[in-house]
C-alpha cells in the first residue's frame, strides 16, 4: 500500500444552492465558466472532450445522479467525482480526483508522481475558487 498515490478530496461549502451549484458542475456550459472549455452533457456514457491548456482530454460521462453526484472519466487515467449535500442556502461540494498510479505516465508524458502534486494544487489554489466565486456571484 505504501507505494500508492492517494486520491485528491477537497471538500468545501458554498453560500449557493444545490441547484446553482448544479447546473455549475454538470453543464457545459457551467463547467466552462470555472474550469475549462467542454462539449459534455449529462447523459450516462456520454463522451465529451475537455480543451484544457495541455490539449484535448476525451471524457466519458459513467455517472450521474441529479443533483448530487456526477462521475466522469477524464483521460486514459483519472476518474473525478462531483458530490454535492444540500444544506439549505448553501451546498457542501466535495471533488474526488482518483486513477494515480505510480507506475503511470499521462498522454502528455508525465508521471502521475509529478502531476498529481501540480493537479491538487491547481484544484485548491485556482479552480476551484473559480467555482466558489462562480456559484456564489
Amino acid at each position: 500500500m505504501s507505494n500508492t498515490i492517494p486520491d485528491i478530496v477537497q471538500t468545501q461549502v458554498f453560500n449557493a444552492p444545490l441547484q446553482k451549484v448544479w447546473d455549475a458542475v454538470a453543464t457545459a456550459d457551467g463547467i466552462a465558466a470555472w474550469f475549462m472549455p467542454n462539449d459534455f452533457q449529462p447523459v450516462a456514457g456520454h463522451a465529451f472532450t475537455i480543451h484544457s491548456p495541455y490539449g484535448d482530454s476525451p471524457c466519458v460521462v459513467q455517472e450521474i445522479d441529479p443533483p448530487n453526484r456526477l462521475v466522469f472519466k477524464w483521460g486514459k487515467d483519472w476518474v473525478i467525482t462531483f458530490a454535492l449535500k444540500d444544506l439549505g442556502e448553501a451546498t457542501e461540494f466535495t471533488l474526488i480526483h482518483s486513477g494515480w498510479s505510480p507506475d503511470t505516465v499521462t498522454e502528455f508524458g508525465e508521471s502521475h508522481a509529478v502531476v498529481r502534486d501540480r493537479m491538487n494544487q491547481g484544484w485548491d489554489s485556482s479552480v476551484l475558487p473559480k467555482l466558489k466565486e462562480y456559484v456564489e456571484a
